[in-house]
């Protein structure tokens, strides 16, 4: 008898429902409990669905993503921007390079190539909003420190994307002197950036036309479906940021509509199975057998990367004259990384072969820690915050 795809997503969604109950019992965030079950279920635990499968359900990743991404570009609406200014993005500046810089410098002063330090250190500035995003809707979190939290995760890739750039020209120049265009390496994640947002901003305009002449209910959830993946194909298509595009689309959206609120709703009611089946796959793509791998490197990585993030943007919410909450608490909030950093992983260690089975090692490892505890984290600084009801 041949197991196809509907029994082993009736498998994660059951073993998502499950460990999660489970980890809410320890007090634990949800997220948590849906990554262990697929870590158990998946093929570097028990087996229980084989790593082609994996692979092949990463149209559920995609799916949640975009719709994540939709979400926190939802809470970009233009009285809270006038009321928070640049804060947001002066905390998410001074975090991303706070780990870049950090993680770079360590790696180099432990006698580590100033190129892999330099391409490991750019990565370290990615976040993961998803595991985040997830924490604060399931306490219902409220406050400056919530509000923050989800402006600067939203920013945190283009952060990233343009310190990865200017890893790239540098580690370019430093392997062929005069043959590369350094301008040209560091204007390319800023063309992806720009296209994505433009994007975004067109289509979540265009969003709101359909729903002048269908006001079911079901149909403006076709229509929000469609748009949500229209977004992010087409960014996949051309090159640009899925993430960066569907939060456009909904910073956009949610200002010029004035059905904003009940397409939200709407998008709230459908997408619970989609989240835990995306975590589920998530857990089940953390290989438990990278972690004796990444020896020091890894190591320095893991830690320093943390350090960097919770001093950075310590220093940008002071310097932003933030409440004290968003000082003390935000940095611990961007522990989790993911998707971002795996994809940037990949393009590293085509620069630099040699070096490429160590960066993999590295940033697999150390996602693989960083899932599993970052919820937890981001859960005890809300609660500390005040921001969490008991």
């Amino acid at each position: 008898m041949q197991i196809n795809t509907l029994f082993y997503l009736a498998l994660i969604l059951f073993a998502g429902l499950l460990f999660g109950r489970a980890a809410k019992l320890a007090k634990l965030p949800n997220v948590t409990g849906y990554l262990i079950a697929g870590l158990l279920i998946g093929p570097f635990v028990l087996k229980l669905v084989p790593a082609d499968m994996v692979g092949g359900l990463g149209l559920v990743s995609e799916m949640a993503l975009a719709f994540i991404a939709f979400s926190i570009g939802s809470e970009f609406r233009i009285k809270y921007l006038k009321k928070v200014g640049s804060r947001p993005i002066v905390i998410a500046i001074f975090e991303g390079l706070g780990a870049t810089l950090l993680v770079m410098l360590i790696l180099i002063l432990f006698g580590y190539e100033t190129q892999i330090a330099l391409l490991l250190g750019a990565i370290a500035a990615a976040t993961a909003p998803a595991a985040t995003i997830m924490v604060v809707r399931q306490y219902k979190a409220r406050g400056p420190l919530t509000e923050t939290l989800l402006s600067v995760v939203a920013l945190d890739d283009a952060v990233a994307l343009i310190a990865f750039g200017f890893s790239v020209a540098i580690v370019n120049m430093m392997q062929y002197p005069g043959e590369t265009s350094v301008i040209l390496s560091i204007l390319k994640p800023v063309g992806e950036i720009l296209g994505s947002l433009l994007l975004g901003f067109l289509l979540g305009f265009l969003f709101k036309i359909p729903l002048r002449w269908f006001r079911k209910e079901s149909n403006r959830l076709i229509i929000t479906a469609g748009f949500v993946f229209l977004g992010s194909s087409l960014a996949t298509m051309l090159g640009l940021s899925p993430l960066l595009l569907c939060m456009a689309m909904g910073a956009m959206f949610v200002n010029v509509s004035d059905s904003a609120g009940s397409v939200l709703k709407l998008t709230d009611a459908i997408t619970p199975p989609i989240f835990l089946m995306f975590f589920v796959v998530s857990g089940m793509e953390l290989d438990i057998t990278v972690l004796p791998k990444i020896g020091l490197i890894g190591i320095l990585y893991v830690v320093f990367r943390v350090i960097g993030k919770v001093a950075g943007a310590s220093l940008g919410a002071i310097i932003m004259k933030a409440p004290e909450a968003v000082r003390k608490y935000i940095g611990f909030s961007l522990v989790p990384q993911a998707g971002v950093a795996i994809g940037l992983s990949l393009m590293a260690a085509q620069m630099l072969p040699e070096y490429g089975q160590t960066i993999r090692a590295v940033i697999l490892a150390a996602t693989f820690i960083y899932e599993l505890t970052g919820p937890a984290i981001t859960k005890t600084t809300l609660k500390k915050a005040g921001e969490i009801n008991a």
